[in-house]
């Protein structure tokens, strides 16, 4: 049964592998299918997971699952929700995703819909994944630049979610699949306001501005790149160095959410002290209709 004043929640998110330990990967995935759950203000309580598993030798097989579940679990533990099932298949490509189910107070849940007009706009990492592993997969970036985007995959968006509440945010949403602004232009659409983006406090993963000049993007991006028509002004930053990075799908990225001007101070010194070091302010919500550059 659902408390009194709450109400459930459901999310379902599966991919396939970015890197090829498993035991790292699962890690990132559980934060990733978390996400959703945290970017609405909610708790999540239990998951069902679905593995693929790569066809192999029986032992190899069963040491790959060992190695998932382990992560898994790690991950769960931290998140203090419950694996109450889930099924296993072999494939030719390793992949993991989770149902998962949340409660949340009704009269507190974050919605994409809700930025108010002079709100701030906090971003708790930088972007780039999806760039970088592209990159990765040819062999075109530093290792170290691999490390440090798997590390910000590895930080969980629960700590966030919880700082957000405590200072009201008034909107929020996480940033993956879409890219920034795929995700913010539905933030947008949803509140029926407009938005300023300042393209130069854009947080950026080490090595994905130089991977960006050597061509290299990720799949999704010129399907993302699409969502450029809600920018007003986008033909006056599309020589940007940080302008393409605004369509680059995240895996595991941060949690984007507006939060009043008078407590967004106080609201970063907090997610800076929980360790979300990339954070910043990205920009305000405006009258109008929209997303603006400057």
């Amino acid at each position: 049964n659902v408390p009194i004043g709450n109400v459930m929640v459901q999310t379902f998110d599966y991919f396939t592998s970015l890197i090829y330990d498993p035991y790292i990967f699962v890690q990132i995935a559980v934060n990733h299918c978390l996400s959703d759950i945290f970017a609405m203000g909610a708790i999540p309580t239990s998951v069902l997971a679905l593995a693929t598993i790569p066809y192999g030798k029986s032992s190899t097989v069963e040491e790959t699952l060992f190695q998932l579940l382990s992560g898994a679990v790690k991950q769960f533990y931290l998140a203090r929700v419950s694996l109450i099932g889930g099924h296993t298949i072999q494939g030719s490509i390793l992949a993991f995703g989770l149902s998962c189910n949340g409660l949340g107070d009704e009269k507190q849940l974050l919605r994409k819909g809700g930025m108010q007009e002079n709100d701030v706009l906090i971003l708790t990492k930088a972007l780039g994944t999806g760039v970088l592993f592209a990159g990765e997969m040819r062999f075109q970036v530093k290792g170290s630049w691999i490390d440090n985007a798997v590390k910000s995959m590895l930080l969980s968006n629960q700590a966030a979610a919880v700082s957000f509440l405590e200072f009201g945010a008034t909107a929020c949403t996480d940033i993956t699949g879409f890219g920034l602004v795929g995700h913010l232009s539905e933030m947008v659409k949803a509140s029926k306001i407009g938005v300023e983006l300042q393209l130069s406090k854009i947080p950026i993963l080490d090595g994905a501005r130089e991977t960006v000049e050597k061509g290299i993007f990720s799949s999704l991006y010129p399907d993302n790149l699409q969502a450029s028509s809600y920018i007003t002004n986008h033909k006056d930053f599309e020589l940007n160095a940080n302008y393409p990075l605004l369509f680059d799908p995240q895996t595991s990225g941060g949690l984007l959410a507006s939060v009043s001007v008078d407590k967004a101070d106080s609201c970063l010194k907090k997610l800076k002290e929980l360790g979300y070091q990339e954070v910043g302010i990205i920009g305000r919500v405006i009258g109008g209709e929209g997303i603006a550059l400057i």
